[in-house]
């Protein structure tokens, strides 16, 4: 077993703790490199969707996992970062300058829907995110004009400093990058006192607001942040599909990005790409297990069962998901034969009433 005595701050704030993981993350970057190069182009067109919507569970994860706040409208970030690529696009823009819109104009409707939301938690904020994703979707619909409405936007290959991004390789290589940036950029603000003020706010209101901690302001931040994310997702989403209409931001797409955070463990970044990887997956694993399957099982709605199911599992049996089911296997081999099935047991959860006595 490795134990590492941290003497400074320094090594706290290190990226890599020990060698062990310097050589795992060396390993995973090059196959990741080296992925267009060894898999078949129908596995490469699934990296490309696990970089995508990493990024966006990403920015889920920030706002659920580690400032306590639900949203079931992640959805409508991922339409306004989609149509204000395709209308920056259209408009003769150059990537950089659309993307950068996309990633600031959804910041912006975050703060937007943060703002009302300050004084709502739990199930009420989730109505709130609810409702605001059913208008963003009406508008997309309604605004024809702008939008397309139903008919959609089409969108062309990337153009970025004189070379098009045409081929898979290289739009594969550009989500990559984005996945890694943003994935460094998050640990960064976890480190930070923002991250450590959204942190707080997670786990209790009351005290973050003892110690000093602004919750309005931390709040908002937070909202802009993942909507941020969310919406640099969008835009890579609307050129990888090359089309995009109000059916693909839904309701439903909210569920499934909230499914991304539960699967992958909360407050993980580690899980919030576990449970994008398992998202992409899971279809294709159930359409080759369709074969199998006996005629009476009607494939019809077959996949939002599993969906459903699987969900439930997790939630019951493995509540901090993927990541943490890795941790619990990695820690059985580190201390065994002295490892106890309690180890990972929950801490008792206070009711509101209980701490504020």
């Amino acid at each position: 077993m490795r134990f590492i005595f941290k003497t400074d701050y320094n090594q706290d704030i290190r990226l890599f703790q020990h060698g062990g993981q310097m050589f795992w993350y060396g390993l995973l970057g090059v196959l990741l490199l080296a992925a267009p190069y060894l898999v078949s182009g129908y596995v490469l067109s699934q990296l490309q969707f696990i970089c995508i919507y990493s990024i966006v569970g990403l920015g889920l994860m920030l706002l659920v996992g580690y400032t306590g706040q639900i949203s079931l409208g992640h959805a409508a970030f991922l339409a306004v970062g989609a149509y204000t690529e395709a209308l920056l696009q259209a408009a003769g823009m150059p990537f950089i300058v659309s993307l950068t819109s996309a990633a600031l104009l959804s910041a912006a409707v975050g703060i937007i829907v943060g703002l009302p939301a300050l004084r709502l938690k739990g199930i009420y904020l989730a109505i709130a995110t609810f409702a605001f994703n059913v208008i963003v979707e009406e508008i997309i619909t309604r605004w024809e004009s702008l939008t397309g409405g139903n008919s959609g936007k089409l969108l062309k290959a990337i153009e970025m400093f004189g070379f098009r991004l045409s081929s898979p390789e290289s739009f594969y290589y550009l989500c990559l990058g984005l996945t890694v940036l943003a994935v460094l950029a998050l640990i960064n603000v976890l480190r930070s006192p923002t991250g450590r003020a959204f942190v707080a706010i997670r786990d209790s209101e009351v005290s973050a607001s003892c110690m000093g901690i602004n919750l309005a302001y931390y709040k908002t931040m937070s909202f802009a942040l993942s909507a941020a994310l969310t919406g640099v997702g969008g835009a890579l989403y609307a050129h990888k599909v090359g089309f995009i209409s109000p059916e693909q931001f839904t309701l439903v797409q909210s569920i499934e990005l909230v499914t991304i955070v539960i699967i992958g463990g909360v407050g993980s970044l580690h899980g919030a790409i576990l449970g994008a990887a398992f998202i992409i997956m899971l279809p294709q694993g159930i359409s080759i297990a369709k074969d199998w399957l006996p005629e009476s099982v009607s494939p019809a709605g077959l996949q939002s069962v599993v969906f459903g199911l699987i969900l439930i599992a997790f939630i019951i049996f493995e509540p901090y998901g993927l990541y943490g089911r890795w941790l619990k296997i990695r820690t059985y081999f580190d201390v065994f034969p002295f490892y106890r099935r309690g180890t990972f047991r929950r801490q008792r959860v206070y009711l509101r009433s209980e701490r504020l006595r």
